[in-house]
């Protein structure tokens, strides 16, 4: 590669073309014919001539140096511009400025004031915004770092969260977004959490570790309260919720220092893909529920996995599982699980409260007044009496919510819930299992009020007189009383007590049909 320098003129000169002038000198050529030969200035030519010329040594021994040395001879070392007395007060008065601007409301303007205050004779302006930016630029230089396969695990909280809609309030939930990233291969999870509360983030770092399908050797955070109890650049120190599940996974705890992103940059990277390539695609869809915003999520965290890298072969998920995922740690056969534990007393409504959701679960209503143990996690809660369990349900994070089991009500109240649920379809299904004339007759029942929940008892009465009858007596009577054309309970009440269910053939006359009389005249009277 040729060398070049650029003297004062700034024209570049290439080593060839610095040969070619003292090739020219020595045939005894003039400085102006030299630079019309080479299309240089006469300037130029005259720099380097002089810089030949002034040395102690001859053109054929000039020429005969190697190209070292002789750019040592006609390049020498580029001086340095003399400090004057503003560049070297403004030097010193950097870091100064740059720990200034961090803080609120004070700008460059200000800084530049104060000073031109105490150093009249400084830069103006603009060129101390210039220098200033300069001089940032190079504080800001960031550094590149080579991760190991399987040797970090990045965790952050996404800064924007999702939301699906409630179906019993209607209303607008919001989630949290926890995402984790393996930065040599790029490969990462993503899920959205009810709330980001130490238990939820506990479950899904634990779903992470199954989704990987293995444990790095390291973990490492951001400063978040989850994690991270007191901060410390040398020294952090973790909550004991995050340790035991790093001990009982295998892993070393990590944080970045304070305020200082680019610490986990991998992960901050691939929050910002999380939304170009899993929130955008879903930002005009509508969920009614976290797990179905779950399922759309993973599937555009398929698709970005599966997406080809834009400067070098293959994808993400390639990449893991060929270059990874064989050098990841083996699961724990048991994940770590976080149960917590609180004493309640049952109140007058047969629940109790769990106060760390302020969400109601039923017991049986015989507890009434006694103190239970609960005993929740995040997915389950247990209630226990004596050492026995009475009550297992799902657990909820509705605020304020009720989360009740129709069993543990009394009777009253498991019938009132019952009427609550009454309609026309309820009605008739329950009729239909009992056949054809038992569905027509409770349809010409509740056709026959103008409105309908005139006549929910009446069905309702018909239903409770299978358990004393049976079905089959039920759908016979039906039948019997289908002939009629009088709809009601106290119908079917009759043919049943009176046993008319059973007769084959009617015993008594057809009520359409008049007997026959003397004092009768048919039609042929008015012929």
């Amino acid at each position: 590669m040729q060398q070049l320098a650029k003297p004062m003129s700034n024209k570049l000169v290439t080593m060839q073309q610095v040969r070619l002038i003292i090739h020219y000198l020595q045939r005894g050529v003039s400085g102006r014919k030299i630079a019309q030969e080479l299309g240089l200035s006469r300037n130029t030519v005259k720099l380097y001539v002089d810089r030949i010329l002034n040395s102690s040594l001859s053109l054929d021994a000039v020429h005969q140096m190697n190209d070292s040395a002789l750019s040592d001879l006609v390049y020498p070392s580029l001086k340095t511009f003399s400090s004057d007395e503003r560049r070297s007060d403004f030097a010193e008065r950097t870091v100064y400025f740059l720990s200034e601007l961090k803080r609120t409301g004070v700008t460059r303007r200000l800084l530049w004031e104060e000073y031109k205050r105490e150093f009249p004779l400084g830069y103006e302006y603009p060129q101390f915004c210039e220098l200033l930016s300069r001089q940032k630029k190079l504080s800001n230089a960031s550094m590149h770092f080579e991760y190991q396969p399987a040797d970090m695990m990045l965790v952050d909280f996404a800064g924007d969260t999702v939301s699906y809609v409630d179906k019993s309030s209607g209303e607008l939930i919001q989630c949290p977004v926890l995402v984790c990233v393996l930065p040599f291969s790029g490969y990462s999870y993503a899920v959205a959490l009810p709330n980001a509360t130490q238990p939820q983030l506990l479950k899904a770092l634990n779903a992470c570790l199954l989704f990987f399908g293995g444990v790095p050797a390291n973990f490492k955070s951001d400063n978040m309260k989850q994690i991270v109890q007191r901060s410390c650049r040398y020294e952090p120190v973790f909550t004991q919720m995050i340790q035991q599940w790093a001990l009982h996974n295998g892993l070393t705890l990590l944080a970045s220092r304070v305020r200082k992103p680019k610490d986990k940059a991998p992960v901050e990277s691939e929050v910002k893909l999380i939304y170009q390539r899993v929130y955008a695609p879903l930002r005009d869809q509508l969920f009614f529920s976290l797990s179905e915003l779950n399922q759309a999520m993973a599937q555009q965290l398929l698709f970005h996995h599966q997406r080809a890298f834009q400067k070098k072969e293959a994808n993400r998920s390639s990449r893991f599982m060929e270059l990874e995922k064989p050098y990841l740690q083996t699961l724990p056969e048991q994940e770590y699980i976080m149960r917590h534990g609180a004493e309640c007393k049952v109140q007058k409504n047969y629940h109790i409260i769990l106060g760390e959701d302020w969400h109601q679960y039923s017991v049986p209503f015989s507890y009434i007044g006694k103190k239970v143990q609960a005993v929740y996690d995040t997915d389950i809660v247990e209630v226990f009496y004596q050492h026995q369990r009475i009550a297992l349900h799902q657990r909820s994070y509705k605020k304020h919510g009720y989360t009740t089991i129709a069993e543990h009500m009394p009777q009253g109240h498991q019938r009132y819930l019952e009427q609550k649920g009454w309609d026309a379809d309820y009605f008739l299904l329950q009729a239909e299992k009992m056949g054809i004339a038992s569905k027509a007759y409770m349809q010409a029942m509740l056709d026959s009020k103008r409105f309908t929940e005139q006549t929910y008892h009446a069905c309702l009465g018909i239903l409770r007189l299978a358990r004393s009858y049976g079905t089959e007596r039920i759908e016979a009577a039906c039948t019997r009383a289908l002939k009629g054309r009088t709809y009601n309970y106290r119908t079917i009440h009759n043919i049943l007590s009176a046993n008319l269910d059973k007769l084959e053939d009617p015993a008594s006359p057809d009520l359409f049909t008049l007997p026959s009389h003397e004092n009768l005249r048919g039609s042929r009277a008015f012929e």
